[in-house]
């Protein structure tokens, strides 16, 4: 069983804001700035794309409530980071598709580095491929 199926269970010790039938929300032990909250699904899940489609949306619904907290907590929070990292390659670090929710403010020393290579604009044909590839994909998927 996974660390996070653990915690949903109940075996392993976790600083709960927020628990229904479906999901879990807690503190992450590793926070970016404090007030790092980790929203999880309690039925286990590896990817985001292993999960029934209420279940992901459930996960946002209780992003939102997080969020609407921790901005009226004491805590210090001028703006909110929704992350998900999808796979291993992406970040993903617990086999468990989990949403990180963290309070920001200035100067908090946290940044997302995007070399100014990768922010190049790829122009519209090469757009126009890749939403042809995405969209013949999705074709695919029915």
């Amino acid at each position: 069983m996974c660390i996070f199926c653990r915690i949903a269970a109940g075996e392993l010790p976790a600083s709960v804001v927020y628990e229904d039938e479906h999901a879990m929300a807690f503190l992450d032990i590793q926070p970016i700035n404090p007030g790092h909250v980790l929203v999880i699904p309690k039925k286990h899940a590896k990817l985001l794309v292993d999960l029934p489609p209420e279940d992901a949306g459930h996960m946002m619904r209780v992003a939102q409530i997080v969020d609407r907290a921790l901005r009226a907590s004491e805590l210090r929070c001028e703006g909110v980071n929704l992350f998900l990292a999808d796979g291993r390659v992406a970040g993903q670090d617990v086999d468990h598709v989990h949403l990180h929710i963290f309070p920001r403010y200035d100067d908090d020393g946290f940044s997302l580095h995007i070399d100014e290579e990768m922010r190049k604009p790829p122009g519209r044909a090469q757009l126009d491929e890749s939403a042809k590839m995405i969209v013949d994909a999705m074709d695919g998927l029915e």
